[in-house]
């Protein structure tokens, strides 16, 4: 997965519709001024008032016309790489005049930027259309690699089942944001990530609890990237029939990685990862058609399969339920690798402050998820028809020519590399900014300290990281860990949390109430539980629904934390693996 490619657009350079600037332009000596400044996260601002100048860009986004919008997708695929470098909008390019340049010509008069002018220049940027939406949520999602082994796990039946269900569910939680950023999205207060909606519905303390989720789940993705690699270049580093017996030591080998990114990750502007990234994508459609190709016409990695499961050489069995030998609590691993690979929930809102019409983003998230469900289904199935038991966690490792066990290695080593310093940058800023500057009031990121910072913040991170995976090398129970600690949270649990807080809300204004922009104020005619109610009878169907949807992904994220920490255990109790090992979890 290349999880982290949306993230750049607003974590590099901020919102160009957003002016965060503690004043307004340089002082009188500056050509331009700008509007008046306003404070992102700022609790004085109302639910009614978000509303208020979302339905205002709601009705200016209905005046692009949605067919001269097809009609620029080419271009806007192009235009959406969120690590190409875009021209930056007149007013946004002399507001960075240089403050010396500025001073010298002291008798100039001001240029006055009115909202108008402002919010038609920012406007410019926004030039993402649906099919370009499609190409980042696939870029995001798309990563099949475990989804036979999930099928060894459940079976024929129950995979299906449960990967058809957790699709439809995922594109539902997916259709709910989109329905608050409607509501809640505008020119003057545009929301940039998905802890901003958490804001505007629940307050400081939920945004808090998102934003720290999110830091969580993108440090051990590093973590899970870094055993995977190691894994990868273990088997790479063994020579001949008797695998690994002539290999190097697989924690060596993690570390390895971890310097790397130590040293790859000192990069902060993710425009450089570009073509990388984008290269990545096709390395992984090879990896794809390679690992089908070669396991319809040779025989399962009989020797990782011993290391991995214990189990002897013999013939391939598939089963349509659950395995015997499987038990709930391994189903239940399995199942969570169904949410690992539909977690892409965490950056639509960043996709959709990049449309030029966010009415539109349903199509590209329809479209992309479905082809992403056809892929996991077709890849899924197919590799683990031919493989059966000795499915492995990363199918390409259960590849058993070792030419073409190296090539897949390699192409996956290579990807594997730029998903980790994307995940790694963006989960830095996301800790830098929210943790760092606002609570240690470190430097921001373009001033010399706040590279000087980030020089020694990306190693700390890494080692982290590092650790993390050297602590637990087992890759079937951390992402299974992480898929429902993090994953399931954003892609199942959130949404309808958080839109149940929006539609109460919503539903509860009465007629007289909202917001007046003549006077700035909100007028409400009661408040407290009294109001909550009424809003909750008022849609109590789906509202209701929301609820159940709610506890249901809670209970399932419990079962999955419950399953994967036990697995943990289990695999330290058996001795199949350990800390800080020499020994590969694969051969």
């Amino acid at each position: 997965m290349a999880g982290t490619m949306g993230g750049a657009m607003n974590l590099d350079g901020g919102d160009p519709r957003m002016n965060s600037s503690a004043g307004v332009g340089f002082g009188v000596a500056s050509e331009i001024t700008r509007p008046t400044a306003r404070k992102l996260h700022d609790p004085s601002v109302t639910f009614e008032e978000y509303m208020h100048y979302a339905a205002i860009t709601r009705a200016d986004d209905r005046n692009i016309s949605p067919h001269t919008d097809n009609a620029l997708s080419a271009a806007g695929l192009k235009s959406m790489n969120p690590f190409a470098k875009k021209r930056k909008p007149a007013v946004e390019t002399v507001m960075q005049m240089d403050e010396k340049t500025a001073s010298s010509s002291p008798d100039r008069t001001p240029y006055i930027i009115s909202e108008e002018e402002y919010i038609q220049a920012s406007r410019a940027v926004r030039t993402a259309t649906w099919g370009a939406v499609f190409f980042l949520i696939t870029t995001d999602i798309l990563g099949p690699f475990s989804t036979a082994w999930a099928f060894r796990q459940m079976g024929y039946g129950p995979g299906a089942v449960l990967y058809t269900i957790f699709a439809a569910f995922a594109g539902y939680g997916g259709f709910l944001l989109w329905k608050m950023f409607l509501g809640l999205d505008s020119d003057k207060y545009p929301l940039r990530t998905y802890g901003d909606i958490a804001f505007r519905v629940y307050g400081q303390a939920v945004r808090i609890g998102v934003n720290f989720l999110q830091s969580f789940q993108l440090l051990f993705n590093v973590g899970i990237i870094i055993i995977t690699n190691g894994q990868s270049l273990s088997q790479m580093a063994a020579k001949g029939p008797k695998l690994n017996q002539n290999g190097a030591c697989f924690i060596v080998l993690c570390f390895v990685w971890a310097l790397a990114g130590m040293l790859l990750g000192q990069i902060r502007t993710l425009a450089r990862l570009g073509h990388l990234a984008n290269f990545a994508i096709w390395l992984n459609v090879i990896v794809i058609i390679a690992t089908m190709a070669v396991v319809a016409h040779s025989s399962p990695n009989y020797v990782a399969a011993n290391t991995a499961y214990m189990i002897d050489p013999g013939p391939v069995i598939t089963t349509a339920g659950p395995p015997a030998e499987v038990k709930f609590q391994g189903q239940i691993v399995g199942l969570m690798q169904a949410v690992y690979s539909y977690g892409g929930a965490m950056l639509f809102v960043e996709f959709m402050a990049e449309m030029r019409r966010p009415f539109d983003f349903w199509k590209g998230m329809l479209c992309a998820q479905t082809f992403i469900y056809i892929i996991y289904m077709l890849f899924g199935l197919f590799v683990y028809s031919y493989q059966g038991q000795f499915t492995l966690i990363i199918a390409y490792q259960g590849i058993s020519s070792y030419a073409w066990q190296t090539v897949a290695n390699a192409f996956g080593l290579t990807s594997g590399l730029i998903a980790a310093l994307l995940y790694g940058n963006i989960g830095i800023k996301v800790i830098y900014n929210n943790v760092l500057m606002e609570l240690f009031r470190f430097p921001t990121l373009g001033t010399k300290a706040g590279k000087l910072a980030w020089i020694g913040v990306v190693p700390v991170y890494w080692a982290i990281a590092f650790i993390l995976a050297a602590a637990i090398p087992q890759v079937a129970n951390l992402s299974g860990f992480i898929a429902a600690a993090c994953i399931l949270q954003f892609s199942y649990t959130f949404p309808p949390f958080l839109h149940l807080g929006f539609q109460i809300q919503k539903a509860a204004i009465q007629s007289g109430e909202g917001f007046d922009p003549a006077t700035g104020q909100t007028v409400r005619h009661d408040n407290g539980m009294k109001r909550y109610i009424r809003g909750f009878k008022m849609n109590i169907m789906w509202n209701s629904f929301h609820v159940f949807f709610f506890l249901g992904s809670f209970v399932t994220a419990i079962l999955g934390i419950y399953s994967a920490i036990l697995g943990m255990i289990t695999s330290y109790a058996t001795g199949a693996t350990s800390t800080f090992s020499c020994n590969s979890p694969v051969l």
